[in-house]
């Protein structure tokens, strides 16, 4: 055995064994080799013109891990990801350095085997300003430049002007900073397990951003792409961004100038893109959840504490229901496998009494009774491992039989090289057929069971500049698009059937604002994955996510202490979306369980019980504020979450405060982000406040400093709307 290829698996921040790094070398470089092979291989190197020579190849990965591409520390998925890159039987060498106009080839020889590898070709790549191409759009600061290797030309690289004062926000979802001045990032979808704010990496990219001046005017830009595309915010040169885009056939950028404060150019980015729709009521009520609530007796029990120790939660969010093979059925039923890969109806079902899920009908029934939703968790994946049988089996030789598959480049059914789900097929959801063919399986469950939505988690799976899309693109413009594809497909079933298009998803792209609700992901129970959190928030929210929230205190690992606890869970009251979730540890104990409950006895705080129920009681009074907010958000295109910038530009101390917002026009929000703190500044814009919680008249324009017990954050009320909210806090 021995392979080499050129592009590796393709994950964005690191190499695997068999990569050519880097994939595209300049003239002037040298070019690294590697290749995995059972036994010592020669790679064979040959310049236009010249003989053939032998590179004797060393043991050893053509580049180590990234360890910055894979998580550290533990969780469910960590051990996974450490395995990705893989390593083993693996041999790299380095080339003589490449010369411009010169094109080479080469090839793998096993030394002691007959194997050998198909002749690859190689031509250097130059930078250059001769015109290869076109950049339309206003503010571009000649010259625009062109990578180019051979007739090939593969990117444009060109800058947009920046001024002293300048601030740079959006770019998507982002985790490390607000202002992106100063930072150099990418847009490309990607599964970063935990820890997105120190890597730089992102679920939901987009290649949009915003320039804000001093008196919070400016302009804002959206290169219209969805292939990848880098941004140097002033690093390499403090006047210039920096805008570098792959190309496809076509050498031309095709950049959108909008000129304005943020309200106006985000409006205009919207008009562009999509915009969210309004949502129901009840998404704004407590959400609950746990990974490892794998029973309907578990479920149950965790939402009968809920009534027992009087915890409003309007809606449950079931990961752990389904086989998690095809994602269709829940476990433990009973029924007759249909071999051509049909859809099933609730009538095909029986589900044994002693089973996971006896009744799950009864369950979602006796749900909606108590006034909760029901969420059921996806994957954009359907599992092929060989010792599966039954449903997902037929469904697997469906897919690839009767064309719904994401493809190679080959021809052949793409197979998930990432960590998780590893080699499961891929639905291609870029068509109607598909798309119809996919949702089909689970329309049982929203038409006959009654379930109101789907976490529609995953969808960054799409690896590969050549896979083949049955709408016509290849993998390097459809991979990004791939989400995007994905909440509007379970948007469209719930429609179908007369319900509110709730998806909650945490991978997107440009044209996701359209499409149902967002969180921020996976992440550890740490002060600073909380602070990250919140600028992912604000970051989102300024390209026009509407409905956005996170696992208040974090997801993964040891159950927080209190005060974490107490002040993500305050924080997320002010938010769009408020709820918790636990990440699965095989249930093993201690356990892991982020219900307010389960911290308490954790930490034996009993601090947690009563704060916690104060603000979940509080939230369900913010109800009907933040329906009537949202839909404000959405007629005006103001965010819900809204950076002070968007009401304040002109007052340039409101960057001094990031993790400052307003949600929506009339409450000024400033969580408590570091622990031990029993007073906390806040920065109030010009005007006349109202403290929530005393009902104190502040007045604006200055810091101001104020107590802090872990059952207050501080929250102000703009005066003009004081009379109409003081009964939400009780004044």
């Amino acid at each position: 055995m021995i392979q080499h290829r050129p592009h590796g698996i393709e994950h964005p921040y690191a190499a695997s064994p068999d990569q050519r790094i880097p994939v595209i070398p300049l003239a002037g470089e040298t070019v690294r080799l590697g290749v995995v092979s059972s036994s010592p291989a020669v790679c064979e190197w040959a310049a236009d013109g010249e003989p053939v020579v032998s590179l004797p190849m060393a043991p050893g990965s053509v580049a180590a891990a990234d360890a910055a591409a894979l998580a550290g520390g533990e969780g469910h998925l960590s051990e996974a990801q450490a395995k990705a890159l893989g390593g083993d039987d693996a041999w790299s060498v380095e080339s003589p350095p490449l010369v411009e106009g010169t094109s080479y080839r080469y090839r793998f020889v096993s030394s002691s085997s007959a194997a050998e590898t198909e002749w690859f070709e190689l031509t250097p790549a130059v930078w250059t300003a001769e015109a290869r191409g076109t950049v339309t759009g206003a503010k571009v600061l000649g010259p625009v430049e062109w990578l180019v290797a051979g007739a090939v030309v593969h990117r444009a690289r060109f800058a947009l002007p920046l001024a002293p004062d300048d601030h740079v926000v959006g770019f998507g979802e982002r985790y490390d900073a607000v202002d992106q001045r100063g930072r150099q990032l990418d847009a490309v979808v990607f599964e970063q397990y935990k820890s997105q704010g120190v890597h730089g990496r992102t679920y939901l990219p987009m290649p949009f951003a915003q320039v804000i001046g001093a008196d919070g005017n400016g302009w804002g830009f959206h290169v219209r792409t969805s292939r990848r595309s880098w941004y140097d915010v002033g690093v390499s040169a403090p006047d210039r961004l920096t805008v570098e885009v792959e190309l496809g056939a076509e050498p031309t950028v095709d950049l959108a100038i909008y000129e304005g404060g943020p309200g106006k150019v985000l409006t205009a980015f919207l008009d562009e893109v999509g915009r969210a729709e309004e949502l129901p009521s009840w998404v704004f009520r407590l959400w609950a959840s746990g990974n490892e609530w794998n029973t309907q007796e578990l479920v149950m029990a965790q939402l009968d504490r809920h009534r027992d120790t009087d915890i409003p939660v309007g809606a449950v969010v079931i990961e752990a229901w389904s086989d998690e093979e095809g994602i269709t059925i829940w476990r433990d039923a009973t029924y007759r496998v249909n071999a051509d890969g049909a859809a099933h109806r609730a009538e095909d079902f029986s589900y044994p009494a002693d089973g996971a899920w006896p009744d799950p009908k009864a369950m979602i029934d006796e749900l909606h009774a108590r006034g909760i939703k029901v969420i059921l968790w996806q994957i954009p994946l359907q599992k092929t491992d060989l010792e599966l049988t039954g449903q997902v089996r037929a469904d697997a030789e469906a897919m690839v039989r009767d064309g719904h598959a994401v493809l190679e480049a080959d021809g052949s059914a793409y197979h998930n090289r990432g960590w998780w789900f590893p080699k499961a097929l891929m639905p291609d959801l870029s068509v109607e057929r598909t798309r119809e063919w996919w949702t089909d399986k689970r329309r049982y469950l929203v038409e006959d069971l009654d379930v109101d939505g789907f976490k529609t988690d995953g969808g960054e799976h799409a690896w590969g500049h050549d896979l083949r899309y049955a709408d016509g693109k290849l993998g390097a413009e459809g991979n990004n698009l791939f989400p995007v594809h994905y909440a509007q497909t379970f948007g469209d079933l719930l429609r179908s059937v007369g319900k509110a298009p709730v998806t909650f998803s945490r991978a997107g792209f440009t044209g996701s604002q359209a499409h149902g609700i967002f969180w921020a992901g996976d992440e550890d129970s740490t002060w600073e994955a909380y602070r990250s959190s919140i600028t992912a928030g604000l970051t989102a929210a300024t390209c026009g996510i509407v409905y956005w929230g996170w696992d208040l205190a974090g997801f993964s690992g040891p159950v927080p202490d209190a005060e974490l606890y107490l002040r993500a869970a305050g924080a997320s009251t002010f938010m769009p979306i408020m709820q918790y979730h636990s990440e699965f540890n095989h249930h093993r104990r201690p356990l892991r369980d982020r219900t307010p409950w389960h911290v308490a006895e954790t930490t034996g705080d009993e601090r947690v019980m009563p704060v916690f129920r104060r603000f979940a009681q509080l939230r369900e009074d913010l109800v009907g504020y933040l329906t009537e907010q949202a839909r404000i958000s959405v007629r005006t295109d103001q965010p819900l979450m809204r950076p002070l910038f968007f009401d304040h530009g002109d007052d340039p101390a409101v960057w001094d405060y990031p993790l400052q917002y307003q949600l929506g026009d009339d409450l000024l929000v400033n969580p408590v982000t570091e622990a031990g703190v029993t007073s906390w500044s806040t920065y109030l814009p010009k005007g006349d406040w109202i403290d929530v919680w005393t009902g104190e008249a502040v007045r604006g324009g200055r810091l101001i400093e104020r107590l802090t017990p872990i059952h207050e954050l501080p929250v102000y009320c703009r005066a003009a709307a004081w009379p109409e909210l003081a009964a939400i806090f009780g004044l």
